[in-house]
């Protein structure tokens, strides 16, 4: 198994945590032996254990001498603020999870590796000097083993680009406005406060629906490359903890109905086994809390006007299906480890 180190036990990195020892492929191929985060191990333990959001973890959780024991296992755990491969050195980690939400480039995200360590992979999106970023579903064929540095992208992108890529394919896309609405995050204040330079962030996370930037159309044009210029995206922070979605305004080519847009989905679902998913009933934004799917498509809410202009609704866990997809890439990376080692 591929020995992994998780650096920053925020949302993302506690719910890994939790994946990591819940799902069976992961138990399989990954085991966690550290973590690098500030906060000290009491606290760090007491929010895996309890979490506002998903509940309480369903293994036990505890502290002895320092370490954080997760089903009687136990994590080693530093509280480094600069970060190397010397952190992993004692733990044998051969790959760094890196989830402190800060944005990387290569260079950068480069410190963790030598020693033990032969891989990072990103929560965040990065620099396009990385070797690859990977939105499992749609390029992860394009993950390959001489990849050391590789981003899992965001959240968002993730519920975005298998969307974009079924309906460019089957009706072209002329252009199109994406708008996300996001649940609130850590970089927004409980009440004004001088938390950022962005002004709009520096103002109550749960009084406001808050406009903030995105960039989720460059993000676009990584991956559909073609479509440069035609997509424009812009994003708001509503007042909820979590679960959030995308309105998606396209513009096609070809002329179509509503039930032959949730059709052309329903057909193209099975290609994105565990990452896209279809929705039928009238529910809200909670019901999805916990789904593993990237990207839910709400068919109760799609609509087309003038037979060319479709509008979308996709619903997605932000933390909870975005952190199932990093496992999915951390498996992934970790079956290179396997082959090597089978030579």
């Amino acid at each position: 198994m591929t020995r992994v180190g998780i650096n920053g036990l925020g949302r993302i990195g506690r719910l890994l945590a939790r994946r990591i020892t819940e799902r069976e492929d992961a138990r399989a191929a990954l085991t966690l032996a550290a973590a690098n985060e500030l906060a000290d191990a009491e606290t760090v333990a007491h929010l895996l254990k309890y979490d506002s959001t998903h509940g309480r973890f369903g293994s036990s959780v505890d502290v002895s001498d320092g370490e954080i024991n997760i089903a009687g296992k136990a994590i080693s755990l530093t509280h480094e603020a600069s970060f190397g491969n010397d952190i992993w050195a004692k733990q044998g980690v051969e790959l760094v999870i890196d989830c402190t939400g800060e944005e990387l480039d290569r260079a950068s995200a480069a410190q963790h590796l030598g020693g033990s360590v032969k891989r990072v992979l990103l929560s965040q999106p990065a620099s396009a000097d990385v070797d690859a970023t990977i939105i499992w579903g749609l390029n992860q064929k394009a993950l390959t083993a001489d990849m050391a540095i590789v981003s899992a992208g965001s959240c968002t992108s993730n519920a975005l680009m298998p969307i974009l890529s079924i309906v460019d394919e089957t009706l072209g896309i002329n252009a199109g406005i994406i708008t996300t609405i996001h649940s609130a995050m850590n970089d927004q204040p409980v009440i004004d406060a001088y938390h950022h330079t962005d002004l709009r962030k520096t103002r109550a996370a749960f009084n406001s629906v808050i406009p903030v930037e995105t960039g989720l159309a460059q993000g676009v044009e990584r991956f559909l490359p073609h479509l440069a210029d035609k997509i424009q995206a812009r994003a708001l922070r509503v007042p909820t903890l979590n679960v959030s979605s995308l309105d998606v305004v396209l513009a096609v080519y070809s002329d179509t109905t509503v039930q032959a847009v949730n059709e052309i989905i329903r057909e193209a679902s099975p290609s994105f086994s565990g990452v896209l998913a279809v929705n039928d009933e009238p529910l809200a934004s909670c019901d999805f809390l916990g789904m593993d799917a990237s990207c839910v498509v709400d068919a109760t809410q799609t609509q087309v006007s003038g037979g060319r202009l479709i509008k979308l609704m996709i619903w997605f866990d932000n933390e909870w299906a975005f952190a199932n997809r990093m496992v999915d890439i951390a498996i992934a990376m970790s079956d290179f480890e396997d082959e090597k080692a089978s030579v």
